[in-house]
């Protein structure tokens, strides 16, 4: 699920900022890869409910 929030920019008026809930993107699993470009980073979630983005 992708959820919208208005995030002020530079200039003080709202943008809307794309929210995305890191247990959709791993589907309810503990991994996801994420792609920039060329590269392709492992985003996981810890035992801990922290987020460790590797590449």
């Amino acid at each position: 699920m992708v959820a919208m929030i208005a995030k002020p920019n530079e200039l003080g008026a709202p943008q809307s900022v794309p929210v995305y809930d890191a247990r959709d993107l791993t589907l309810a699993g503990t991994i996801a890869h994420v792609r920039l470009d060329d590269k392709t980073y492992v985003l996981r979630i810890t035992r801990a409910g922290k987020l460790i983005l590797t590449k």
